[in-house]
């Protein structure tokens, strides 16, 4: 069992890539109506995350 020191330090990957996706505005307030747009939107969002990662690693 982790003391409560340390509690809250180890954040799950999945946790971590909501977190990153929430950042962006349109995925936080849901502004569409179809369902379809939002997963449009959601896919986007993962890309440009993945796209900002992958580019900070090779500078």
């Amino acid at each position: 069992m982790e003391s409560s020191e340390r509690l809250g330090r180890h954040r799950w990957k999945v946790e971590r890539s909501i977190s990153w996706l929430l950042g962006y505005r349109r995925l936080t307030v849901r502004y569409e109506r179809k369902g379809s747009r939002f997963l449009a939107f959601l896919g986007l969002a993962a890309v440009m995350t993945c796209y900002k990662k992958i580019a900070r690693i090779a500078t």
